[in-house]
């Protein structure tokens, strides 16, 4: 006699194995490089130049929460690693002509995500009390497509 519940755990390994699944990728090296901040940095805020977007509807071909939105790349766009005193937030916004998203991997491995928040279609993703460690940012565009856009990063609420 065959067991259902064997078949169930096969189709669902088989569809986590598809390569119809897309998601981001944070062990992939960032496309705009990396950096090292420690609390207090200067100066504040440090600025990357991107091009937004990727192939990646982040709500409709990822896992992460439903939250995040926007047309992503699969690695991080830009890494972090930060040393935190405990006394300042760490925030990350992006400046850009489109609406731009931002998906933000902390050390923790949680995921936050943006849109708008910053105004004017530029997201924001704030920490309060941000923990010590690398934070992986994917910086997409609502509309699709690609766009020059900046990532921000400071500790000025």
């Amino acid at each position: 006699m065959r067991n259902p519940l064997s078949s169930t755990v096969v189709a669902l390994a088989l569809m986590a194995a598809s390569p119809g699944a897309r998601a981001q990728d944070a062990s992939k090296t960032a496309t705009y490089g990396e950096i090292v901040l420690r609390a207090g940095f200067n100066p504040d805020p440090y600025r990357v130049s991107v091009t937004a977007g990727g192939a990646i509807d982040a709500y409709a071909d990822t896992p992460l929460p439903a939250a995040c939105v926007g047309n992503v790349a699969d690695a991080p766009d830009f890494e972090v690693t930060y040393e935190a005193s405990g006394r300042l937030p760490l925030v990350f916004r992006t400046l850009s002509s489109v609406d731009t998203t931002l998906i933000v991997n902390g050390p923790d491995g949680a995921w936050s995500c943006d849109d708008d928040s910053y105004g004017d279609g530029d997201a924001q993703v704030r920490f309060d009390k941000p923990r010590t460690g690398t934070y992986d940012v994917w910086i997409g565009t609502f509309d699709g497509g690609t766009a020059n856009a900046t990532l921000l990063i400071t500790e000025t609420p």
